[in-house]
């Protein structure tokens, strides 16, 4: 089997789409298909199948593209075996990152690299539901993504998972708010108020799920708002609440964040990568530096 194709089938399991796999790799949907379907004549069974107009992977589809990726990382430790002088120590390494943790990360990332003479790195934000992190590290080399202890694991089988830190959520209120006076909450305390919310289907949405089911009714969503800098300022000006991460938001005098007694909430953040991409001298150079960040902060 070309490797090629081998690629091609793990970016379509991936991607969903023979357009979204051309894109990637800068070639024709045509051309994606005639090459799927050279891969598809070296095996006994299908790999694909239609569901209505789009092209997804058969069972033994989703087992071969499996396979594709170690595959992939087996082809490029032997490629990288020549010698380490041709992974260059200074290559750019891409990162993306949700608002929070690049807003605290990206900058002195940025400039320990600079001063320590690392790779410089291209920083993007991407603000996504949980389910699409891992599809990112199709175009990132590192992604910083975040789930809440009870969300489903990242999918190991196609992604390497580094956990970075383990960071404890708060309610947060303005300094005025009748709750301010208390050193610890309930949910039934905080459920008694109106709430701003992330939107549908990000991580801190399901720790509202959890605060409404043990205060015995659903909460007041007045707002949905997904930046935290944002929703501070919104809390800061009424007596809504919100959930605010307790190191990595921006201290404000106007708030107090109070933790949850009877219901703990963490969100964990992890560096998901493809397998491959960490045979770089210069990403595994990030990820330390990204470790020692957060060990200092």
């Amino acid at each position: 089997m070309d490797p090629h194709h081998l690629r091609l089938l793990r970016e379509l399991g991936e991607r969903g789409s023979v357009a979204a796999v051309a894109r990637a790799v800068h070639i024709t949907p045509s051309a994606v298909s005639q090459q799927l379907n050279t891969l598809q004549r070296s095996a006994r069974v299908p790999l694909t199948e239609r569901h209505g107009r789009r092209l997804v992977l058969t069972p033994a589809g989703r087992a071969l593209a499996a396979a594709a990726v170690e595959v992939m990382a087996a082809l490029d430790r032997a490629a990288r075996a020549v010698g380490d002088h041709l992974d260059a120590p200074d290559a750019p390494v891409s990162v993306a990152a949700f608002h929070s943790a690049g807003l605290t990360w990206f900058a002195p990332l940025i400039r320990w690299l600079a001063e320590t003479g690392g790779p410089p790195v291209r920083c993007a934000d991407e603000d996504v539901a949980h389910a699409d992190f891992p599809a990112l590290v199709g175009d990132y080399d590192l992604v910083l993504a975040h789930r809440l202890a009870q969300s489903p694991l990242w999918p190991a089988d196609r992604l390497t998972v580094i956990g970075l830190i383990a960071e404890p959520l708060y309610v947060a209120m303005s300094a005025g708010h009748p709750l301010a006076a208390r050193e610890r909450l309930t949910a039934a305390d905080a459920g008694a108020w109106p709430w701003i919310s992330v939107h549908e289907g990000f991580p801190l949405e399901g720790v509202l799920a959890v605060i409404a089911a043990s205060a015995g009714h659903p909460l007041d969503i007045r707002h949905r708002i997904n930046d935290f800098t944002v929703a501070a300022s919104v809390v800061a000006a009424g007596e809504a609440l919100a959930l605010l991460p307790g190191l990595t938001s921006v201290p404000d005098p106007r708030l107090v964040l109070r933790p949850l007694a009877d219901l703990p909430a963490t969100r964990h953040i992890d560096i998901l990568a493809r397998p491959e991409t960490l045979h770089r001298a210069a990403v595994r150079t990030v990820v330390r530096t990204l470790q020692d960040l957060v060990t200092q902060h």
